[in-house]
């Protein structure tokens, strides 16, 4: 606020200045404001398409202060219906820096026209994306660890669109131009209304994608429910996975979608473990060739149950599926190799692995870190896919690890009795079959 004025008092006496078209374009900007599109981690909205005529329609060094209380207004609404604190109206001002910048650049020049330099009219919008983007670093920076690079991930599509918006907004300042009349702006209304009929229209299958995601999230902890019912170390065996799994999947630098199917896929892998008979499960001995040949079948039961399921469960049922096959080919079920894996896949495997050499059995005793560590670094790139071995020995070794992942985890006595995984690394080099 202290900018915008700053610069309304530097200019002088406003010139041409009509109660009537500022009211105008307020009220445009206001009702733009709410005509919201969602855009990657956030929404824009088309305010470009009246800020741009606004420019030249109105004393340019009033711009910011005007465009702050059309905002301000645009925000009454939701405040009203108590959608909203009233204490969201403060944000206003910080929301209304973008409109700065175009203003000094268009008051500096001496250039009031649209038709006027074309150098002048791209530094302005390029003042506006600067002066929007330094003020959402400094909010940011404040607030969140976000990086530069991580905030232009987020802003580049909201700053594709106002770009996109931008040669609109200058035809309508034409037209008000060669009209003389600044009400040629009116024209530009039903364009709201049609943008406002998407975006409603968007916002319903938003939240419809969000509530089938819900479901498909609650079906698979239902499913992890009867896991556990089932069998009380496989149950345990699957959280701790997941936890290890989603902090491999960051340090992989995987997106949140990768990452969703990571978690479920940890959390299920050994769904098919329902159907195999409990005596081979828990045999303390060692199996035969028959029953290890019965054990395998999981995967592809595992896989079985959530197709019937559909839609995300049926591709997180191709991760359950191969969660045992190998970096070198020699896994099962499809003998598949390398990155042809799914890298989800990729990930349960290793992290199983390192949970099952790390918590006792009915067989054997938990290993020791630094003996489990060897034997995932031994097996990478044969059983193991090598950058995700990197990546867990990364975070299993790093100072803020969970402590779940360092120690050994042990679950109780009555629970260590789970039959153990076939990719198992049991002795260096020396994987089970």
């Amino acid at each position: 606020m202290v900018a915008a004025v700053a610069l309304a008092i530097s200019a002088g006496a406003p010139r041409g200045f009509s109660v009537p078209i500022a009211t105008l374009y307020v009220l445009g900007i206001a009702v733009a404001s709410n005509v919201r599109f969602d855009v990657g981690a956030g929404f824009t909205v088309p305010t470009q398409a009246v800020f741009v005529p606004m420019l030249f329609a109105v004393p340019v060094s009033l711009v910011p202060l005007l465009v702050a209380l059309g905002l301000m207004l645009g925000m009454a609404p939701s405040v009203w219906r108590r959608h909203a604190s009233p204490s969201r109206v403060l944000t206003v001002p910080a929301n209304s820096w973008f409109a700065l910048g175009p203003s000094f650049v268009l008051l500096a020049a001496h250039d009031y026209s649209p038709d006027g330099r074309w150098g002048i009219l791209l530094l302005a919008l390029a003042a506006q994306l600067a002066c929007d983007f330094m003020a959402n670093a400094a909010w940011e920076g404040l607030q969140t660890d976000i990086t530069i690079a991580g905030l232009v991930e987020e802003v580049r599509e909201v700053y594709a669109i106002d770009i996109a918006l931008s040669p609109l907004g200058l035809a309508v300042a034409f037209a008000a131009a060669y009209a003389d009349s600044q009400f040629a702006a009116l024209l530009i209304v039903p364009l709201f209304g049609v943008l406002g009929l998407f975006s409603n229209e968007r916002q319903m299958r938003l939240a419809q994608l969000l509530e089938l995601t819900d479901a498909y999230h609650g079906t698979a902890l239902l499913l992890g429910d009867v896991v556990e019912a089932d069998d009380g170390y496989t149950g345990e065996h699957c959280r701790s996975v997941v936890r290890l799994a989603l902090d491999v999947a960051r340090e992989l630098g995987l997106d949140p979608d990768q990452r969703r199917a990571v978690e479920l896929g940890a959390l299920l892998h050994d769904v098919g473990k329902v159907a195999i008979p409990k005596e081979i499960i828990n045999k303390p001995g060692k199996l035969d060739e028959r029953e290890w040949e019965i054990i395998k079948t999981h995967t592809v039961e595992g896989q079985r149950m959530l197709d019937r399921i559909g839609g995300f469960m049926g591709e997180v049922g191709q991760i359950v599926r191969s969660h045992h096959e190998r970096w070198d080919g020699g896994g099962y079920p499809d003998g598949l190799s390398g990155e042809v894996i799914p890298v989800a896949a990729r990930i349960v495997s290793a992290c199983d692995t390192f949970n099952a050499m790390t918590t006792t059995r009915s067989y054997r005793k938990a290993l020791p870190l630094s003996t489990a560590i060897t034997e995932l670094t031994e097996n990478a790139g044969t059983q193991l896919d090598p950058n995700v071995v990197q990546a867990l020995v990364s975070v299993v070794t790093s100072p803020v690890s969970s402590t779940s992942h360092k120690d050994g985890h042990q679950p109780p006595a009555d629970q260590a009795d789970g039959r153990c995984d076939p990719n198992e690394v049991v002795s260096a080099g020396a994987p089970l079959p």
